[in-house]
């Protein structure tokens, strides 16, 4: 084809995806220098290639080189070493939609355009999928310390926040009562994967139990820092939130799960639990006639 056929707009549309293709190729690269294993080291350096070969194609058109976005490539770069290269990877993935809008604007006049369209929606993320990751294989262990700390330790903030109405003994009943319920935790997933015959028991349980702790000290820091039991509680329950919507956000994108629904009956369930025994401490400071 005639480039010069080729309209101004195609041409800036081309541009951006040129843009686009060397940026990823970058991530893809640097990554792959970084990652341990070699299966996610293969598979890194096959996508990285494949998406220098997209720029190119799109050269052909634009008869222009195009540096790639610095500011991407460190962004998705870390965001991958922090929180997982599913992760991030896959967010990366997601923030391309708008291209598929434009993919179909310039099929018209480059029509070869629809095999890259295909490796970029089946192909690329076929091969995110294969990726091994640890955090992804225990994010049901997770899941399991990260729920139960909030629907419990939730509830017994809001009981006690009522019942005692001090600040320091709230964090320092919350904060027994938290590691407790860690180690309780941690010791039955173990057990239970025991039963099972998991030789990944041990480790499991120690995702459970880790994930258990750290959502009891974000819980409890509040009382820590303020002084007035109800601001606490008010932050507790932000805190809590901020937790659901987080967690919920990462394996959303992770693992492609419905984020809305998960969302919402994560934190109805932990909230609806804190009102209750809120009301209990209520009731049972009235009965017993408590005042500290």
């Amino acid at each position: 084809m005639d480039t010069n056929t080729l309209n101004p707009e195609i041409i800036s549309i081309l541009l951006k995806f040129q843009k686009n293709e060397i940026t990823e190729h970058f991530i893809y690269k640097k990554l792959s220098e970084k990652v341990k294993g070699d299966n996610n080291k293969d598979i890194l350096k096959k996508i990285s290639n494949e998406e220098k070969a997209h720029y190119d194609f799109f050269k052909r058109f634009t008869q222009q080189e195009i540096a790639p976005n610095k500011l991407l490539i460190t962004f998705y770069f870390w965001i991958s070493r922090i929180l997982g290269l599913t992760f991030g990877l896959k967010l990366m993935e997601k923030g391309e939609s708008n291209a598929q809008i434009n993919y179909e604007k310039v099929k018209a006049a480059i029509p070869e355009i629809a095999r890259i369209e295909e490796d970029e929606v089946a192909h690329e993320k076929e091969l995110i999928d294969l990726i091994e990751e640890e955090k992804l294989e225990y994010v049901g262990s997770i899941v399991l310390g990260l729920n139960d700390a909030l629907v419990e330790l939730t509830g017994a903030l809001a009981g006690l926040s009522f019942a005692l109405q001090n600040t320091r003994l709230i964090a320092l009943a919350g904060l027994i009562t938290g590691i407790a319920a860690s180690f309780s935790m941690a010791a039955s997933q173990y057990l239970s994967q025991k039963a099972e015959n998991s030789p990944t028991a041990l480790k499991s349980s120690l995702y459970t139990g880790a994930a258990y702790i750290l959502t009891v000290a974000l819980l409890i820091l509040p009382y820590l820092l303020f002084s007035n039991f109800m601001v606490c509680l008010a932050f507790t329950l932000a805190v809590a939130i901020l937790i659901i919507l987080f967690f919920n956000y990462y394996i959303s994108v992770a693992k492609d799960l419905d984020f809305r629904k998960r969302f919402f009956e994560m934190a109805f369930i932990s909230i609806g639990v804190s009102a209750i025994t809120f009301g209990i401490g209520v009731l049972i400071r009235q009965f017993l006639g408590i005042d500290i």
